[in-house]
């Protein structure tokens, strides 16, 4: 089967919007499964993992492939929980298209604006599916004007809905403008059409009205539908799905569906509009990549265009690993070339070549072996020892660096040890085999107590990893309360020097030397410490990799409370040389002393996290609501009326927030929602340090 049938495709959503439903579904129709899966049952074959089932929720994306009219279409569930975002991000990385799932009754949530910013950053062209329409209080077209109003987006219906609530039975196809009836109770039946002759006269002026909506959305952004209607004449069908997916996948139109995915309304028209409206792997353009230092005369740095062919030099990207009990699986997108079983694939960051063991088509947690996989296709492989998320696997002779995958940084930790001191070193193995998986969640151990330290995107992150640990990996372990995961700042730029100056035989045994000027400086963009070297400091070349790893090591943690630090630059400014005298031990450590001696003689801030929220609370417990978030230090920024809710939106610290959603339940009656967000830092006043506990008299 040629690239030009494969799609792949991933699904997307805020919690609760039924995204999990639209895939179980996807299996369903497309005769991949025999009977639905249903999530509130505990019987989605997508939320394989035992924690996914207990709770109802999708907490890892899961990766399947389903025949659809001739094309091949893979499949990626995602997580719509917040703290699980990372999924979606490294998803979105290597996928072709998109489908953004909305609750019919709720339309755009907080962590809906968090997918569409992950989908746009990714230039990912999408189609959005208003689901749950068979609910009181859903309304597809204010849904798409909330798109419209809070994501910016360019969305146009393609069908309107027929009946309302519990009577919702079926869709108008807007642009072939005909009816379709679903059976909900025998879903094996295809849907009836209706023709347009047979519509009530209300749906009639709908979808006229919708109509001309599309048409004229679709003229402002495509030409060839622009000249048409300026020579007076009314697109064909074929003529306007060409125009509609030209704009889809130069993503300057989101088409937009209606359905009930758990009532089995609308799945299948859904299904066509991923073959009709999204790309395939070449249609997405060949992509650009650098030239990593490796075997042959290449220029480093250059950057080289990657084309989706199967005959081109291989490239790949491993954008998921996975843990297994047996195994572990490295997923990659192929973008160019074919991958067969034991070939040796090289690895440009770890500079070592990696061979496959078994390449493996997923279906959620089974697995399909094949002997190859081309460009285009999305797989998991086996047998990778030094491969992690965001590396590039490539041809030896032909190396790329393919751009790797950016992660959030982690914003809550808690202590972590054995019940059994005998259990030290297994819980140990357990941590870094959940660290290898998850980029999110980090293992430090703290020197004064010995504890393991745990850090991830937030409470249910770290709950979920803990009972992880306790299911999967069969361990009895304590945990501490949650702990704000602060980090350090410098105020002002700050500078130093180190000389390392050993003679043979001193104490420290073999002569060193090694000479080293530094400046540090904040940055506003915050993330972890970046490099900079001026020009002609005198330190020869063959020394500079080494000197970086000490520098950043030495930069890892602040002076004041021990803290990451946040947004520093450091510029090696100067260095001396002796010639023969020369050693990477010597300005190793004058690197590191250097940056320690500059750290400690400046003025350094504790920053915290900073949250972005969204509240939804029905009116009468609003004001309660917002008088509580205001008392911990909130800032509202928006105060909206929806119907009978009330919603606000604004920054508070990430401290009083923890086990807020108990609070919530009593403020509301268990009526109110929550959604929390990362947005950022901010300094913590000098006067609230001691109440943090943070400085003592």
């Amino acid at each position: 089967m040629g690239i030009h049938r494969i799609r792949n495709i991933g699904i997307a959503a805020h919690i609760d919007a039924g995204k999990t439903t639209v895939s179980e579904r996807f299996l369903f129709f497309t005769g991949v499964e025999r009977r639905m899966g249903e999530v509130h049952e505990g019987t989605a074959v997508m939320d394989w993992m035992e924690e996914e089932r207990t709770r109802g929720i999708t907490i890892t994306s899961a990766v399947t492939t389903v025949p659809w009219r001739d094309h091949v279409i893979n499949l990626i569930d995602t997580p719509g929980h917040v703290d699980f975002t990372v999924e979606v991000e490294r998803c979105m990385r290597v996928l072709d298209g998109a489908i953004l799932v909305l609750a019919g009754p709720s339309g755009v949530q907080a962590q809906s604006e968090t997918v569409w910013r992950q989908i746009k950053r990714h230039k990912v062209p999408c189609i959005v599916f208003v689901n749950r329409c068979d609910l009181p209080g859903a309304d597809a077209t204010a849904a798409v004007e909330a798109m419209r109003r809070r994501l910016l987006a360019n969305v146009v219906q393609l069908q309107t809905g027929i009946g309302e609530g519990r009577d919702f039975s079926g869709v108008i196809d807007l642009v072939r403008m005909q009816g379709l009836l679903f059976n909900r109770e025998t879903p094996h039946k295809p849907p009836t059409s209706i023709p347009q002759s047979e519509w009530t006269e209300e749906q009639q002026v709908e979808a006229e009205v919708l109509r001309a909506e599309l048409v004229e959305s679709l003229a402002n952004v495509d030409e060839v539908i622009e000249d048409i209607i300026l020579e007076g004449r009314e697109p064909s069908v074929d003529e306007l799905m060409a125009g509609i997916r030209r704009a889809t996948i130069a993503s300057t139109l989101v088409p937009a569906f209606v359905g009930a995915a758990l009532r089995n309304v609308g799945v299948q028209p859904l299904l066509d509009a991923v073959v009709d409206y999204l790309p395939s792997p070449r249609e997405r353009g060949d992509i650009e990549a650098l030239r990593p230092d490796g075997p042959g005369d290449f220029e480093v740095g250059a950057t080289i265009v990657v084309k989706h062919e199967e005959t081109a030099a291989l490239s790949a990207l491993a954008f998921k690993l996975t843990a297994d009990a047996n195994e572990d699986l490295c997923f990659v997108r192929i973008y160019s070339g074919m991958i067969s079983t034991g070939d040796k694939l090289w690895n440009p960051r770890t500079r070592r070549m990696e061979r496959i063991s078994r390449i493996l088509r997923m279906h959620a947690e089974h697995r399909e072996p094949v002997e190859t996989a081309t460009a285009g296709d999305i797989v998991a492989i086996t047998g990778l020892k030094n491969t992690r998320t965001g590396d590039t696997l490539c041809d030896r002779e032909n190396p790329v660096a393919l751009e790797g995958v950016t992660f959030p940084e982690a914003v809550i930790r808690m202590t972590v040890e054995p019940e059994f001191s005998s259990d030290r070193d297994r819980l140990m193995a357990a941590l870094q085999r959940l660290e290898y998986e998850d980029p999110t969640f980090r293992v430090a151990e703290d020197p004064e107590t010995g504890q393991w330290i745990i850090s991830g995107m937030g409470e249910l992150h770290l709950e979920v990893l803990q009972h992880r640990l306790e299911r999967d990996f069969h361990l009895v372990i304590r945990v501490g309360s949650p702990r704000v995961a602060y980090r350090e700042a410098l105020c002002k730029a700050v500078s130093a020097e180190a000389i390392v100056d050993r003679a043979e035989g001193a104490i420290g045994g073999k002569a060193a030397f090694g000479a080293i000027g530094v400046c540090l400086s904040p940055i506003s963009s915050g993330g972890p410490p970046i490099l900079e070297w001026a020009e002609d400091t005198g330190i020869p070349a063959i020394f500079h990799p080494a000197i970086n790893e000490a520098l950043l090591h030495a930069a890892e943690y602040g002076p004041r409370f021990g803290f990451p630090i946040e947004g520093l630059s450091i510029r090696v400014v100067s260095g001396q040389s002796r010639g023969g005298r020369d050693t990477e031990q010597g300005f190793v450590q004058a690197a590191a002393i250097a940056v320690t001696q500059a750290l400690k003689s400046g003025e350094v801030n504790l920053l915290e996290p900073v949250m972005v929220f969204e509240m939804r609370s029905p009116e009468e417990f609003a004001g309660g609501v917002l008088a509580d978030l205001n008392a911990k230090g909130a800032t509202i920024l928006v105060v909206e009326s929806e119907g009978g809710d009330r919603i606000l939106r604004g920054r508070i610290p990430l401290l009083p927030m923890f086990g807020y959603s108990t609070t919530l339940r009593s403020l509301s009656q268990g009526r109110a929602s929550l959604s929390l967000e990362l947005g950022g830092f901010q300094v913590v006043p000098e006067a609230d340090l001691k109440a943090l506990g943070l400085v003592w008299d």
